[in-house]
């Protein structure tokens, strides 16, 4: 709806004027082609994709692949959890064929519709754009063409309408306006005589994948002029996380001391980054959050961001004093008069460009959030005494430790210990509940919190 601004009738007019001297003049398309230059810099490239399909999902395809090793690829992605596939009927394709299973799997799923799958033929760009229109979930979309606007959206990418089907036209138009294939591939679509056909195959299970949910994840990059608003969005509409049945099993642990506390979080919200590029940062305060970032671009570093909500839960003693709740901070007493605290907090996860860059956010955090002496100025706001940040590969002047994970569902309990305590803490956690889903791994921590799980203070 759209309200004037209550000044003179005589303003309003002005800015009317104005509006529609904008709306004509070309600094608009230069606006607009600036901000899809900018957009297009920071999508993924296909290297990249080809680098997380690979250590993700296993997916590596080879150099001139077929249809099939395509179609094998996509039920990769499409069929985590399938059970019980129908058993499909194709004419060229025998249950003997090692595609047959990936193949039949995307019937069932309406993604292959043809009675003949050609699964032995070299990987066509049109076909994979086909499987990929289903697989994406943009088939309804695409179908909604009609045949001017189909052509219209071709024309951008050189193709001539009149070569394909009207059903094909549409597949293709809505692949292309939805950014399903990257205008960057443009050439390759249409069968141009360079036509990187294998990279044209990554950057489409890439953007499959995107359009699933099931790619990385991230509010933005430090260097987006947005990023505070997306950060503290994320913030003030993230909660305290609840999950009784999980909740109760490591409460139990943390009544008995089996632990010492423990973070609940939501693997919804994983970031999915690499994992040589990418640093947890996690705290509880949003305006440290705000000005991490700020420190970050003034050291000249970019990197993706994304915000995992957390919940931090602790046994408050007794003695203490009366626990005062809010929205971020909770209390439940318990059978010995003390309660266990549930303090809202986050991680923010950040992927770097380069390893280099990776390796500069210690001595940033250690000059700048590392408090070392009461009342020290020059820090970020709420700078602790121990600040948490990790990496699950091995960075240089990190300790090692284990995290040790109680996982329901889409929820999971950690608790971090020294490497030489998770076996106990593994073992409360399975005597708690003998059917838990209880994993470990190693990772690398900053050496003051480190210092924090040996009992000292800085």
């Amino acid at each position: 709806m759209y309200k004037p601004l209550r000044t003179s009738s005589g303003k309003w007019l002005a800015s009317v004027v104005l509006s529609a001297a904008l709306l004509a003049s070309p600094l608009l398309p230069t606006a607009c082609a600036a901000a899809a230059a900018a957009s297009a810099e920071s999508a993924p490239s296909t290297g990249e994709y080809a680098a997380f399909l690979k250590s993700e999902l296993g997916i590596d395809l080879p150099e001139a692949a077929t249809k099939g090793d395509f179609i094998r690829a996509v039920a990769r992605i499409v069929g985590d959890g399938a059970k019980d596939v129908p058993a499909a009927s194709f004419g060229d394709l025998k249950p003997d064929s090692p595609y047959y299973a990936a193949a039949s799997l995307l019937h069932g799923q309406g993604i292959l519709t043809s009675p003949d799958v050609g699964a032995e033929r070299p990987l066509d760009p049109l076909a994979a754009t086909f499987i990929a229109v289903k697989a994406a979930g943009l088939k309804e979309l695409a179908y909604t063409y009609p045949a001017g606007k189909a052509a219209a959206s071709l024309a951008k990418a050189g193709i001539d309408p009149s070569t394909l089907t009207a059903q094909a036209a549409q597949e293709i138009a809505a692949a292309i306006d939805s950014g399903l294939v990257p205008d960057g591939l443009y050439d390759t679509l249409r069968g141009g005589a360079d036509a990187a056909v294998d990279d044209y195959a990554d950057a489409l299970l890439g953007r499959i994948l995107t359009f699933r949910g099931q790619y990385k994840h991230y509010i933005g990059y430090a260097a987006d002029d947005d990023i505070y608003t997306k950060l503290i969005d994320a913030y003030e509409t993230s909660d305290i996380i609840d999950a009784p049945a999980l909740r109760a099993i490591v409460n139990e642990a943390l009544k008995q001391n089996k632990v010492t506390g423990y973070n609940l979080k939501d693997k919804r919200y994983d970031a999915n980054f690499d994992e040589s590029l990418a640093i947890a940062y996690g705290h509880d305060d949003i305006r440290h959050a705000v000005q991490l970032i700020g420190l970050l671009r003034s050291e000249g570093l970019n990197a993706k961001v994304q915000f995992e909500p957390k919940t931090s839960a602790f046994v408050y003693l007794k003695e203490w004093g009366e626990p005062k709740e809010t929205d971020s901070y909770r209390v439940e007493r318990i059978e010995n008069g003390n309660y266990i605290a549930y303090a809202k907090e986050y991680d923010l996860v950040f992927e770097f460009a380069t390893a280099e860059d990776k390796a500069k956010f210690q001595p940033i955090v250690l000059a700048y959030a590392k408090k070392n002496e009461d009342d020290q100025p020059g820090l970020l706001a709420g700078s602790w005494w121990q600040p948490l940040y990790y990496s699950l590969t091995e960075l240089s002047d990190y300790r090692v430790i284990t995290n040790n994970v109680i996982a329901d569902g889409h929820y999971y309990a950690q608790s971090f210990s020294l490497n030489e305590k998770s076996a106990d803490i593994v073992a409360a956690f399975r005597q708690l509940d003998p059917k838990a889903d209880v994993t470990t791994y190693t990772f690398w921590v900053d050496q003051p919190f480190y210092n924090y799980l040996n009992g000292e203070s800085k």
